[in-house]
């Protein structure tokens, strides 16, 4: 019987089916079983089982050692058919952070300056989410945990875009390397917040290009997370993914599956709730943790 006390993982179902001593049909039907458990979703799961299949009946084998390294490479493959790598190489590199509201946006923000100050850049943030009032302070408090300046608007119901502009402009006059503008989550209609984040990069781009667009997901929402998110992989420009709220790996599989129905990078991942546990995606790390 499961121990009902410990979370179930991945890697932890995946320990006790690998350490039998022979590849059966059991073990198929249990790594399947645990494929769809972590979020994989059906196709993918079906695939890397036909693909895992094939390659045990290719090389003869029955021991599960060469089954667990098999998984290991089949999703390391998957995940590095895009590049993880953050554009950050322009001065000052500006990024809009775009998402939902309540995927945890406002301290990914926080978590990605500490991870950027760490390695000697110097960030300021951008206070652009002026629907909500409550989201200027709370981004404050995380700029200042994450070692951030903060652009914050010079007047209540600031234009989004207006304050953008000032952070740039900022970052540019005191040589400051990264900028990150937080933008509103919600407005009333998909179309007025689409439009919002159109009038941002315009006036931004007035005065240099945009590094990157990152796109903040939930992995404990799965891929309701990612509907609600269609808009703006839609139509915001995003070239990259932050998974936030990964931890453990019960839903490890979500970050195969998002970046494949997406075709968009994962370029960040949070697996924790403290300042440091946002860290740059690198898929031969991920996979190592997630099989184990």
């Amino acid at each position: 019987m499961a121990d009902r006390s410990t979370p179930w993982s991945l890697g932890g179902a995946l320990r006790g089916m690998f350490a039998k001593a022979t590849i059966d049909d059991e073990t198929w039907e249990d790594l399947e079983d645990a494929l769809i458990r972590a979020d994989f979703g059906s196709t993918i799961t079906d695939e890397v089982i036909e693909h895992l299949r094939a390659q045990v009946r290719r090389f003869s084998t029955t021991d599960p050692v060469d089954l667990k390294r098999m998984l290991r490479e089949t999703l390391e493959e998957r995940l590095a058919r895009l590049n993880p790598t953050l554009t950050l190489s322009a001065r000052p590199a500006v990024v809009l952070v775009v998402g939902v509201n309540g995927v945890g946006k406002t301290t990914t923000i926080g978590k990605f300056a500490k991870f950027l100050t760490g390695h000697g850049r110097t960030v300021i943030v951008g206070a652009a989410d002026t629907f909500r009032a409550a989201a200027v302070e709370q981004l404050a408090t995380w700029a200042e945990r994450g070692g951030a300046a903060i652009q914050r608007p010079q007047q209540h119901g600031q234009d989004p875009a207006s304050v953008a502009f000032q952070t740039v402009e900022r970052a540019q006059r005191e040589g400051i390397d990264i900028v990150l503008i937080d933008t509103a989550g919600r407005l009333q209609t998909k179309s007025g917040l689409m439009d919002e984040l159109s009038k941002i990069r315009r006036v931004v781009e007035k005065q240099t290009d945009i590094a990157e667009v990152l796109l903040v997901l939930d992995a404990t929402t799965g891929q309701n997370g990612v509907a609600q998110a269609e808009a703006f992989i839609q139509h915001a420009g995003v070239t990259g993914l932050v998974i936030t709220k990964l931890d453990g790996s019960a839903k490890g599989g979500f970050v195969i599956a998002v970046q494949e129905k997406t075709g968009i990078p994962i370029k960040l991942v949070g697996q924790g709730e403290g300042i440091g546990d946002l860290t740059g995606f690198t898929p031969h790390v991920f996979v190592q943790k997630l099989v184990g």
